[in-house]
């Protein structure tokens, strides 16, 4: 790659859990290898543990911690590190009052140290969260997209929504599920379902792509192509 040439960014989607299957575990790594040898950067949901914290973690022995951004709302600054996950008492706290809108980047003393997890941004709320990491994403260079390793209800959530933002013509990068022994396997034939009852057109199924191995995620970023059928919207500024 030319040194003036912008570096592909992409964010993962995934678990803060490391399931009951290391199959997984091992995705996230076996993914992280893969982006160091593209010099590809990372964006993510910036916790440090289960799948998050596997993949950023790897990405930063690797490629040192310019190569990984985690975005993180502050109610969730404080469960970060935690191994008891989303389900802690910590998880359901409140977020801190004030209405914070600027973002900031955390220091090693709240727990999330650079040298292990890259630079860490904190933001007032999940919203702003999301909108960040696209932001990253659509300011990379060639390849850069969206990929979702397994996870729960927020990685669905995250996942689909960019594929909603592609398919209204917010982006038109592309979003890939990584399908690890078949994790998306349900995901992926409620589309074909929906595109054989018509409530999404032929070329919109598309959008949402598939790879079954890790090391096909690169290629598959690359190769990607928008759908024909996305809408051709003016979103001004987004």
């Amino acid at each position: 790659m030319p040194s003036d040439a912008k570096p592909a960014v992409v964010c993962v989607f995934c678990g803060s859990t490391a399931g009951n299957n290391p199959v997984h575990m091992e995705a996230a790594r076996t993914l992280a290898h893969e982006f160091h040898k593209n010099n590809v950067q990372l964006v993510y949901g910036g916790g440090t543990t289960g799948l998050m914290g596997e993949v950023a973690r790897t990405l930063v022995a690797l490629s040192g911690p310019k190569a990984v951004h985690g975005v993180i709302p502050q109610a969730l600054v404080k469960i970060a590190s935690s191994t008891n996950g989303p389900d802690s008492p910590e998880a359901h706290a409140p977020a801190a009052a004030g209405g914070k809108t600027a973002e900031r980047v955390v220091s090693s003393s709240d727990g999330i140290p650079e040298s292990e997890y890259g630079v860490t941004t904190v933001v007032p709320d999940m919203h702003t969260r999301k909108r960040l990491m696209a932001t990253k994403v659509l300011e990379g260079g060639p390849g850069s997209g969206f990929v979702s390793l397994a996870g729960g209800f927020g990685t669905i959530e995250e996942v689909m929504e960019m594929t909603t933002w592609n398919q209204l013509g917010i982006h038109r990068v592309g979003v890939v599920l990584l399908n690890i022994n078949g994790y998306w396997d349900g995901l992926l034939a409620w589309v074909r379902n929906a595109v054989q009852d018509g409530y999404i057109s032929a070329d919109n199924g598309g959008i949402l792509a598939e790879a079954r191995d890790p090391t096909e995620v690169w290629p598959t970023l690359l190769a990607y192509r928008v759908s024909n059928g996305r809408m051709q919207l003016n979103w001004g500024q987004e």
